[in-house]
């Protein structure tokens, strides 16, 4: 049997590195940074962190940023991050050409956006909303989907 990654507590880590859309790279390859499991940084600073890794083609580095958000924050805010890091996920999707995959965590991301009356932290809910909106009907439509149409506002 293959011994996985494990970190000090004993969870499942895997420690290879990652290409810029997350996908593991042979052991000793060159990857992308990782971010840290244990990322816990306040609501502006994770924003901000994410949108450089968005604007810098890093979605799925983006999603495990937002990621940590939605497991270190607040119970009130679990739905806004969850959303943003599906976001992130469906965005990572459409890198690496899987539309179905895509499809699906947009949508879920839209759900979870959609249930939030006035986003905190001046996150742009509806204007992601649209864009997602958009990003589903480019894939409906078959249609190739620019890495610039990628780099999505999270706030306005």
């Amino acid at each position: 049997m293959l011994e996985r990654d494990r970190d000090d507590t004993g969870h499942a880590r895997n420690a290879r590195p990652r290409d810029r859309f997350g996908r593991p790279l042979p052991p000793g390859s060159v990857g992308v940074a990782r971010i840290p499991d244990d990322l816990d940084l306040p609501a502006d600073e994770t924003l901000d962190y994410a949108q450089r890794l968005l604007d810098e083609g890093l979605a799925f580095n983006a999603h495990e940023v937002l990621e940590a958000a939605w497991k270190n924050g607040p119970f009130a805010e679990r739905m806004l991050w969850q959303g943003l890091a599906q976001y992130a996920v469906g965005l990572t999707h459409i890198q690496r050409g899987n539309p179905k995959g895509a499809r699906t965590l947009l949508e879920r991301a839209i759900g979870r956006l959609g249930t939030i009356p006035e986003p905190p932290y001046d996150i742009d809910a509806n204007g992601l909303i649209a864009h997602a909106r958009g990003l589903l009907s480019e894939l409906d439509a078959g249609r190739a989907i620019p890495e610039a149409t990628l780099c999505p506002r999270l706030r306005g």
